[in-house]
């Protein structure tokens, strides 16, 4: 599936014109603030030329209050602009949040997106968060430098082009700190994240490296990763130090510079101004400065931000559309597999190739076959999970991978191989985290076995599964999450390998949930490779390699492959 090569989607572009006003307002009080900045400049020249020679208090009280309520006033203009900022930052994430997240989550589940789903909605808080990070403030401030350097021109033209220089030489400075570190600093950054993943895994296997004396082994390594970071650290800060010595020294040489050449023009007869408007200019090219050489040193953030913005313009430009669908009644259960193959990412051939089957509503499938033969891709693509590459899965003929999930959801109950719970309760684990019918909660929980479970339960259906289910055994999390495909009667249910984690007890409570599932008519498929659970099944379908081998009537099928069960044939 080729990703667009637009950097930027109709969403996020949509998003960003409804914050125009938000940073309309942000740039005017921006404007207010930097030309009060000049506040201090201006009150020094008064005092100059008003108070020291007309000597009067009423004068400098009447200057003095003024500026203070410039000073209020620049810091209100300011709190304002950083206001509206904050504002803008978080009327995106409420706009764009829904849409990043439906994105993230179809290209999570999505076996041909190349897009991280996790990554993506840190993107957009870091997109959030630029809009109330120093990096954008300087952005907005770098126009009134240009301006102060254009005031100090037309103060004089040869101090104008000193102070010029002295923001040349500030800027490149900065550009050289950032070129000499950025190897170091990026690898040190590669050998942190090596280090920080390091020890991230040792303490997931930390009983596993405690049983066979293994720490002493992965320390070392760790240190090792932790003693390189450092080293590049060191490095990029002493590559650093001779520029940032140099641009600190001409920040203090700017005033000096200035005020030296002002002196010299004016002793020469070539500058008319005063000794206070000297002064001034001295302090405009410091503001002058200030703003540009916090912009070069905000540029590294400024290009991370603009690859999160092109991320996320790609990740919602590849999402799928939201038209609304028209609404389709319940399924019946009739499930139509029409020529599918499919091809995932990095394979050379179709895991599955040119499938075909049909089943009846309340029809018990079994898929069987070796390992890696293709049984839980075909389980992905009878739920909607994954889409083929060629050919279609309709259920009441219906693509499976076009229906509104949310309304389609409820009918189907998936399994999968690896059982995924979530932070949260019993109840709410079984329920989907939908709206809970204690009713249907306790049913699920009866099919699935649970009861006698639950009942030893102190906090009952309140009880907190923990992270991924962490306070259950493997055997209680596949009979948890049996109850919550089979929550609600669903018309179709897919289980992948659903009884390889229970023991003699755990596969007699699915043996009776099968048979319940067909007495209430609802297809079910069941992939696994013990052959105890095929005697509750009505069909066999035989995978190898991708191919479908055999399909038919379970008595015909074990016979052909010579399987012998311990009740049936």
């Amino acid at each position: 599936m080729s990703v667009p090569q637009k950097t930027s989607s109709t969403e996020l572009g949509k998003s960003l014109s409804i914050l125009s006003p938000i940073i309309s307002r942000a740039l005017f009080f921006g404007f207010l603030t930097n030309l009060l900045v000049l506040a201090p400049t201006v009150y020094m020249l008064q005092v100059y030329d008003r108070v020291v020679n007309s000597r009067s208090v009423e004068t400098l009280m009447m200057l003095t209050m003024l500026v203070l309520s410039c000073y209020a006033l620049m810091e209100f203009f300011d709190w304002a602009r950083r206001s509206f900022l904050q504002a803008a930052g978080d009327r995106l994430d409420r706009e764009l949040a829904p849409l990043v997240f439906s994105a993230a989550y179809r290209s999570e589940v999505d076996q041909f997106s190349s897009i991280d789903a996790a990554a993506a909605i840190k993107d957009l808080r870091t997109l959030k968060d630029f809009f109330s990070s120093p990096a954008l403030i300087a952005m907005l401030d770098a126009p009134a430098a240009f301006l102060f350097l254009l005031l100090i021109f037309l103060i004089d033209s040869w101090l104008g082009v000193l102070a010029l220089t002295v923001v040349l030489g500030q800027i490149v400075l900065a550009v050289i700190a950032q070129k000499v570190t950025q190897t170091q600093l990026g690898q040190a950054k590669k050998e942190l994240v090596q280090a920080n993943a390091y020890a991230a895994s040792a303490m997931r296997n930390a009983e596993v490296a405690f049983a066979m004396g293994m720490k002493p082994v992965l320390h070392g390594l760790w240190i090792s990763f932790q003693q390189n970071y450092l080293r590049l650290q060191a490095e990029a800060s002493l590559r650093a130090s001779v520029p940032a010595a140099s641009s600190r020294l001409l920040q203090i040489l700017q005033g000096s510079l200035i005020l030296s050449l002002g002196v010299w023009l004016m002793l020469g007869g070539d500058f008319s101004g005063s000794a206070g408007l000297m002064l001034a200019t001295t302090i405009i090219a410091a503001r002058a400065v200030s703003p540009l050489t916090q912009l070069v040193g905000a540029s590294k953030t400024i290009i991370a931000t603009r690859a999160v913005y092109d991320r996320l313009g790609r990740l919602l430009a590849s999402g799928p559309t939201n038209n609304t669908q028209m609404s389709l009644p319940p399924p019946s259960g009739r499930v139509d597999v029409e020529t599918v193959s499919i091809v995932l990412p990095g394979a050379s051939s179709p895991a599955l190739k040119q499938i075909s089957f049909q089943l009846e509503p309340g029809t018990s499938l079994g898929i069987i076959g070796p390992s890696s033969s293709g049984k839980s891709t075909l389980a992905r693509l009878l739920v909607g999970i994954w889409r083929p590459t060629t050919g279609c899965v309709r259920l009441d003929g219906v693509d499976v991978a076009k229906w509104n999930k949310s309304e389609l959801g409820p009918h189907i109950g998936y399994l999968p191989q690896d059982v995924e719970l979530f932070d949260g309760t019993l109840a709410e684990n079984i329920s989907r985290f939908g709206a809970q019918d204690q009713n249907l909660v306790l049913d699920a929980i009866r099919r699935a076995g649970l009861e006698a479970w639950l009942e030893s339960l102190e906090s009952g259906l309140d009880t907190l599964l923990g992270d991924e289910g962490e306070i259950l055994s493997g055997g209680l999390r596949q009979r948890v999450a049996l109850a919550r495909a089979i929550y609600g009667r669903p018309r179709l249910v897919v289980l992948d390998e659903p009884n390889a984690n229970l023991d003699l007890d755990g596969d007699r409570a699915l043996s009776k949930t099968l048979a319940e599932l067909k007495l209430e008519g609802c297809t079910t498929i069941v992939v696994t490779h013990r052959k105890d659970v095929l005697t509750s099944l009505d069909r066999l379908l035989v995978l190898k390699d991708g191919f479908l081998l055999k399909e038919g009537l379970r008595p015909e099928i074990c016979t052909t492959l010579g399987i012998k069960l311990d009740t049936g044939t």
